[in-house]
Parts: C-alpha cells; sequence; structure tokens
C-alpha cells in the first residue's frame, strides 16, 4: 500500500489547481485586455478621420484639422490636392504618396485601418481632395499589456504562497479525524477495547471511514469473544471428555483387576466383564462424538448412503439401544441413511432420558406432514427456556453447569442437527406444554 503524506498529497493537488486557474485567467486578462486597447485605438483612429472630414467641410485650415486630430498617440499627415504636406509622420514613408503599404498584398482599401506591427495607420481621403493619413503607435499598449503581466505574475506568486500556507492549516485541520482514528487504534491497542469514533454523519467521506472503522473493530471484538468462547469450550470439552473416558477407564480397569486378583466364579466375572464392555462403548461413544464435532468443524460432509427407511422402526431400535421409559408411536418412510439418522435419534432419545429422570418418561411421534417426514421426541423433565433453544444447538453448550457423569459434553445435538441437515431436514426444538420437545425432519423422496 502507497502510504505518501496525505497532507503533502492533499495540499499539492490544490496548488496545482490553483497555479492551473491563475494561469488561465492570466492569459484571459492578458488576450481580453489587449485586444480592448487595440480596439479601442482602431476606433480612435475612424473618429480622429470623420473629425477631419467635418472639419474640411467646416473650411477649417489645413493646419487646424492636423492639429485637431493629433494627439493620444495619433499622429496625421494632410496631403493636399496641389501636392503640398501638412504635419509629418514617422521615417521611412509607409507607403506609396505617404500611405501605407499593405505586406504582401495590394494597397489598403482608402478608410481601410492597417495593422503594421508597431502601429496603426488609416489613409483616407478628404471632401475637398486632400488626403489625410493617420497613424496610431502601438507601444504604450504593448507597454501596458507587459506592465499587466508583471503585476498578474507577481499576484499570483503572493497568492499562491498565501494559498500554500492556508491549504496546509486548512487539510490539516480536515485531517484532525485521521488523527483521532489514529489515537483511537493505539488506545486500543493499549488495551482500551470499547473505544468507538462513533462519527456524527456517518454518510461524509470521513464519516463512512470512521463508521467503517467502528465496524471493524466491532467484528473484531465479536470474533475475541467468539474465540473466547470456543477456548473455554474446548476447555470444558477437554474437562468433560477427560472425566467422561477417566470413569469408565476406572470401572474398567477395576473389574479387570478383580477378575485377575480374585478369581471370582464365573457368573461373577461375567457380570464384571459385562460391566466393563458396558463402559468401554460408553468411552467409544464419546470418542466417535469427538471425532464427528472434528469433521463437521473441518467442513467435511458426512458420507450418506441413501435408501428408503422406516423411521418407526428406526425410532424403536434406538430406544431399545439408549434404554429407559421410551415409548415409540406411528411411523414413515424417509428416503435416508439408516444408520447417520439411527445417530440422530440416539442422541436425542439419550438426551430426553437423561433430562426425564429415573421416573420420567419420553415420547416419540414419527410421522409424515405435507411430503416430509418427522420425529417428535418429548419429555416431561424440565424443557428448554425460550431464550436457549438455539444455543442448544451450538457446539459445548450444556444448560447444566454441572459436569456429573450423566450430564453429557453438549455434542449431542450439534451433531445431530448437522446430520438431519445433511439429508435436507432439520433438527429444531419446540413448544411445548411441560418438559422438552425437539422435532426432526426429514426428505420423504
Amino acid at each position: 500500500m502507497h502510504t505518501a503524506s496525505l497532507r503533502r498529497r492533499v495540499s499539492v493537488l490544490v496548488l496545482g489547481l490553483m497555479t492551473l486557474l491563475l494561469v488561465v485567467l492570466g492569459f484571459s486578462v492578458d488576450l481580453a485586455l489587449g485586444a480592448q486597447l487595440r480596439g479601442d485605438l482602431r476606433d480612435r483612429l475612424v473618429d480622429r478621420a470623420e473629425i477631419a472630414a467635418a472639419l474640411v467641410q467646416q473650411g477649417r485650415s489645413d493646419e487646424e484639422v492636423v492639429r485637431a486630430v493629433e494627439g493620444d498617440t495619433v499622429q496625421a499627415l494632410l496631403e493636399t490636392a496641389d501636392g503640398g504636406q501638412v504635419g509629418q509622420l514617422p521615417d521611412p514613408p509607409v507607403g506609396p504618396g505617404g500611405g501605407p503599404p499593405a505586406p504582401g498584398g495590394p494597397p489598403p482599401d482608402p478608410g481601410a485601418v492597417v495593422d503594421t506591427g508597431d502601429a496603426y495607420v488609416l489613409q483616407t481621403d478628404l471632401p475637398d481632395g486632400a488626403r489625410i493619413t493617420l497613424l496610431a503607435d502601438q507601444g504604450p499598449i504593448t507597454d501596458a499589456v507587459t506592465q499587466l503581466r508583471w503585476v498578474l505574475v507577481v499576484a499570483a506568486a503572493v497568492v499562491l504562497l498565501l494559498a500554500a500556507a492556508l491549504v496546509s492549516v486548512t487539510v490539516g485541520v480536515g485531517l484532525r479525524p485521521l488523527g483521532r482514528m489514529t489515537a483511537l487504534a493505539r488506545q486500543i491497542t493499549d488495551g482500551d477495547r470499547g473505544r468507538r469514533l462513533r462519527p456524527d454523519r456517518p454518510h461524509t467521506e470521513l464519516g463512512s471511514t470512521a463508521a467503517a472503522f467502528d465496524g471493524m473493530l466491532d467484528e473484531l471484538e465479536g470474533a475475541e469473544r467468539q474465540a473466547r468462547r470456543a477456548e473455554s469450550g474446548m476447555r470444558d470439552l477437554l474437562g468433560d471428555a477427560a472425566h467422561e473416558l477417566r470413569t469408565p477407564l476406572a470401572a474398567v480397569q477395576a473389574s479387570v483387576e478383580t477378575v485377575l486378583r480374585t478369581d471370582p466364579d464365573r457368573g461373577r466375572r461375567e457380570e464384571l466383564l459385562a460391566g466393563a464392555v458396558r463402559e468401554l462403548r460408553r468411552s467409544g461413544r464419546l470418542v466417535a462424538d469427538l471425532l464427528d464435532v472434528a469433521r463437521l468443524d473441518s467442513g467435511q460432509a458426512p458420507e450418506l448412503h441413501r435408501r428408503p427407511v422406516d423411521l418407526g422402526t428406526l425410532a424403536v431400535a434406538s430406544a431399545a439401544r439408549v434404554g429407559g421409559a421410551v415409548t415409540v408411536t406411528g411411523g414413515a418412510t424417509a428416503v435416508v441413511d439408516a444408520d447417520r439418522v439411527g445417530q440422530v435419534l440416539d442422541n436425542l432419545l439419550r438426551n430426553a432420558v437423561r433430562a426425564a429422570g429415573p421416573a420420567g418418561r419420553v415420547l416419540v411421534a414419527v410421522g409424515e406432514r405435507d411430503g416430509t417426514a418427522s420425529v417428535d421426541v418429548t419429555d416431561d423433565g424440565p424443557g428448554v427456556p425460550v431464550d436457549q433453544r438455539e444455543r442448544v444447538f451450538d457446539r459445548l453448550v450444556r444448560l447444566d453447569a454441572a459436569r456429573g457423569r450423566d450430564g453429557g459434553a453438549g455434542l449431542g445435538l450439534p451433531i445431530a442437527r448437522a446430520l438431519a441437515r445433511a439429508h435436507g431436514g432439520d433438527v429444531t426444538c419446540r413448544d411445548a406444554v411441560s418438559g422438552g420437545h425437539f422435532r426432526v425432519t426429514l426428505p420423504t423422496a
């Protein structure tokens, strides 16, 4: 990213634009003033020629005519009809008979104003047959225009110097919000995470930048909070996993040691080994849940082998695996992966049986609504608060803070929802008169 000084760039841009405008203005004034002065000088010659003609008609003498038309840079030469001359023009003569030449072309028309470069010349015939030649020097105009140019150059230089100072100060004032953003960023870096710019006009350039800056800080804080929650959840997961694994492993170890040390009879040995197998299965289930969470977090879609399956039969099999007072009613056919949907039902039923407690009951109702198969799992436990019905599907969330061995690790519901959505269905927490109510929806085709 190119990080040249913003103040310098803005100042140079503004001064460059001002210089361009001053140059254009200077050229415009120079051209307009020069054209105006030269036009006035040509008009003056025409007016003097008309005055000379009027004086001749009044019978004035040649000397009076010449004196009347001379002055204000105008010189006159009057040639009488008998060849005499009154007045004088600069040497050398400017044309045949004292008239101006037409450079590179024929002699000019009588009464026309000719530009010789240094002067304007007009030659015209008078009523008495005389000819008068008027010459107006352009030198004063050239001097005036030159003086004006110098004035414009000096004035432009002064204006640019003042503008440079004012622009630098003005740009600095305009960039103060960026300075506040920088100071705020440093304060946040030092640990003051709650500071914000909060622009009063977020639709301006600096306002939108400040609003975007605040939005970025909000996102960063949100990401930080999420990372902290994830870290806390991971610690809880590790603690739960360690606790959940330690208990069955300790039971397995105790059973095996008892068999080895005491050499019990066959009935007692089978009882101890059966308990060890149950605990190993429980440990394997937790490890499988951890693997499923790892796959889902990595974005790896589960492999599905779909076929028509009776969900009522799956629910009965799941109830048998989970145990407890579970009643299954109804039936519906869905095109799903039987093993994965069985895993979904196992997770829901374990949660329901755990929530209902030893004396509680769990009802499973299988049916079909509007072309979609559904499985409703209800229990007579404490239920799920309304504000927690989505949160229970987050990873590592447990509504019971205690970590008893029957509390679970908070993985079953998010795994169940992810697997149902992989089928094109969903798992939701519904309203219930009492207890908990979860519904699984799955496609029928």
